[in-house]
């Protein structure tokens, strides 16, 4: 079922239909459009037609599965922020899903004001309203804040909007050494008890994505910088 959207439409793809109604009311309540998808196919058939704001991605649905679906997403160019749901309570399924792009993931049972906390915060990392003109270098990696654009050497590359400005925390404060804890309260808008291992992935994922040009240094038993450019 679809709803008229407000703040714009958010696709929840779901196989449990009562998991699929809490997560819509609460969505609506905040005030979302939400069309529910049981099935993968068809889900990715409604992203590529309605091109929703967020898509709250279950990751063992039947059939094509919630990680084959973003894996198809981001090989599109589609960056449209996903959420990741999963009932397994396996770290390794929840950190894959953040190596193929997923901007954030909950584990079943889950809080639904959580979940629609988390759709707003990612998409408010989307958005991204910046300064005019505000550009950072670090090492080889140029980063432009107005444009949500980041280049390493002269090759853009193409990032997740956590992996954004959780690069743009770190260059904005050359050699500033930031701890798990903090870059997650201050990225993500999380408590410390959320898990800090999220930190660590995103961290890798750029690391990968810039390469050599990376101006990320981890600072043992602490955790991460950016070197000055």
């Amino acid at each position: 079922m679809t709803t008229q959207p407000g703040r714009g439409l958010v696709l929840v793809v779901e196989d449990d239909p009562a998991i699929a109604e809490l997560a819509s009311l609460y969505l609506r309540r905040d005030g979302f459009g939400v069309q529910v998808e049981a099935d993968g196919g068809a889900a990715l058939a409604t992203i590529r037609r309605m091109r929703p704001v967020a898509i709250v991605l279950d990751i063992g649905l039947s059939g094509m599965d919630g990680i084959e679906i973003c894996r198809a997403l981001r090989a599109d160019g589609d960056w449209t922020p996903v959420l990741f749901v999963t009932a397994r309570d396996d770290e390794l399924d929840r950190l894959l899903g953040l190596e193929i792009g997923a901007d954030d993931y909950l584990t079943k049972p889950f809080s639904p004001r959580e979940l629609s906390a988390r759709v707003r915060t990612v998409l408010r990392r989307a958005a991204g309203a910046a300064p005019p003109a505000e550009t950072y270098t670090a090492g080889g990696v140029r980063v432009d804040v107005t444009q949500r654009r980041v280049w390493a050497a002269e090759t853009e590359v193409a990032l997740t909007s956590t992996e954004f400005d959780l690069l743009t925390h770190l260059v904005k404060r050359p050699g500033q050494v930031f701890s798990r804890e903090q870059l997650l309260s201050s990225v993500w808008g999380y408590a410390a008890s959320a898990g800090t291992r999220t930190v660590d992935v995103h961290i890798a994922q750029l690391r990968g994505k810039l390469g050599g040009h990376s101006p990320i240094r981890t600072v043992r038993g602490i955790g991460y910088a950016a070197d000055a450019g």
